[in-house]
């Protein structure tokens, strides 16, 4: 994994709490916690990180991943404003990540690995996701989701309606956006 998604953990993190709570999660956690956005690391020091934080927080780790993906979306927005550029919706951001937005992060970080889509879109009221990869980060891909919705003045209906960690073959998502009055 690479470590821009830990150094945006780590900014999520102390905006929303302070330094002396990352500080207090990696030591939880047992973790290095020196990373670069260039650096690999293995994605079980980003399980680690969110198990400490939902115990730390009285929450789940599922919620913690939904969480830390809804925050990260703002500040990839800011760091990367291309990737935005010509969008108007959070469909038509959501439905460009195979084709645009994970070349473009694997260009910004070579080596970088990207978990691929496919789309139902024959439903022009939803999108059905399914979120393809072994790491096991859908619900963070749900909170990107959200994210990407607040950041286009929507509002998102996530369905997480099928999920490997439930036995399933693969993890979809069915997705509805909303304008927020």
């Amino acid at each position: 994994m690479k470590g821009i998604v830990l150094t945006l953990l780590q900014q999520v993190v102390t905006d929303e709490h302070d330094e002396d709570t990352w500080d207090d999660l990696i030591d939880a956690a047992g973790v290095d916690g020196a990373y670069t956005a260039v650096g690999t690391y293995d994605h079980a020091e980003l399980h680690a990180l969110v198990a400490a934080a939902a115990d730390a927080l009285d929450s789940t780790p599922d919620e913690i991943v939904v969480w830390f993906g809804r925050k990260a979306l703002p500040l990839l927005a800011q760091r990367y404003p291309e990737l935005f550029e010509g969008h108007t919706s959070a469909r038509s951001f959501v439905l460009t990540l195979n084709d645009v937005i994970h070349p473009e992060v694997r260009k910004l970080f070579p080596g970088a690995y990207a978990p691929n889509f496919e789309f139902d879109t024959s439903d022009p009221e939803r999108i059905g996701l399914t979120y393809l990869s072994d790491r096991g980060l859908c619900r963070f891909a749900e909170g990107l989701v959200q994210g990407a919705a607040d950041h286009f003045g929507e509002h998102a209906e996530v369905v997480h309606d099928r999920c490997t960690r439930d036995g399933a073959d693969g993890c979809t998502l069915t997705c509805r956006f909303v304008p927020v009055a």
